[in-house]
């Protein structure tokens, strides 16, 4: 396996051009809408509410204004796929359609996909959704056929601020780390990275510099892989396995003691 690749996304300088979604849609070649319908989402200017089958990326835009409007500030963020390095989707993708790459990347195979949506689930982020037009799981490859050519991703690439950075994950995180000490030094305390360490997942092969806690930009704080629930899970079966079982010896021996009296004279 070759060095990892990724994507730092530092909100910061951000101008929600939404230039990568449409970078993204002409490489990959979605569909603009889901059936036809563009209507309006009466959130800021974000119209394409969220990542999904045909949204592989997502440009978030988070107002924080008082009522008047005269002070206040933007929050834009480019969504994606995290590529983590501890994959949900991975787990529990049961005709194995979604595969680890050489770059580290995480992929879903459509001709081997069942759309059986389990992966959708599973992912803590709400990454992945159907395509209709396949009706197979999709999301962002981080233009996986692009990186076999030594290409940049198309979304990356289209970005005229450079707030999506792609490259080595190791310098990526190396440079995000001394932009939130330039941000700190010029007076933006809030500046921490987001999926950066291996806290989240086991580290996001896609992180974000954020200036505001992850959950005002839709991020979870604390996302878990599924399989964390499968030992409480599985404690919890055996226990009221254990339970049926004793009411059913329980019964079974009041019905026979009911009987043994019943045929005494």
């Amino acid at each position: 396996m070759s060095e990892p690749m990724g994507f730092f996304t530092d909100t910061t300088v951000c101008i929600g051009c939404k230039a990568c979604e449409v970078a993204c849609k002409e490489w990959n070649q979605l569909p603009a809408t889901n059936g036809g319908r563009n209507t309006l989402s009466g959130n800021s200017y974000d119209n394409t509410r969220r990542l999904d089958g045909i949204h592989w990326r997502h440009v978030k835009f988070v107002e924080q204004f008082t009522e008047d409007r005269k002070d206040g500030r933007w929050l834009l963020m480019s969504d994606v796929c995290k590529h983590c390095v501890q994959a949900g989707c991975l787990e529990v993708c049961p005709t194995n359609a979604i595969i680890r790459t050489e770059f580290d990347t995480v992929v879903i195979q459509s001709d081997t996909c069942n759309g059986c949506r389990a992966c959708i689930a599973a992912c803590p982020f709400g990454v992945i959704d159907i395509n209709p037009a396949s009706n197979t799981a999709q999301k962002c490859t981080l233009c996986y056929d692009r990186l076999q050519a030594g290409m940049e991703p198309a979304c990356s690439k289209a970005c005229p601020t450079d707030s999506i950075q792609f490259g080595p994950v190791r310098e990526l995180r190396e440079r995000a780390g001394k932009r939130v000490e330039q941000l700190h030094a010029g007076g933006e305390k809030r500046a921490h990275l987001y999926g950066a360490d291996e806290k989240f997942l086991g580290g996001l092969n896609s992180f974000f510099l954020l200036v505001d806690k992850p959950e005002v930009y839709g991020l979870p704080p604390d996302p878990k892989l599924p399989s964390r629930n499968l030992v409480p899970g599985s404690v919890f079966s055996v226990l009221g396995a254990v339970l049926v079982a004793l009411i059913g010896i329980f019964n079974f021996r009041e019905r026979g003691a009911s009987e043994s009296a019943e045929d005494r004279p």
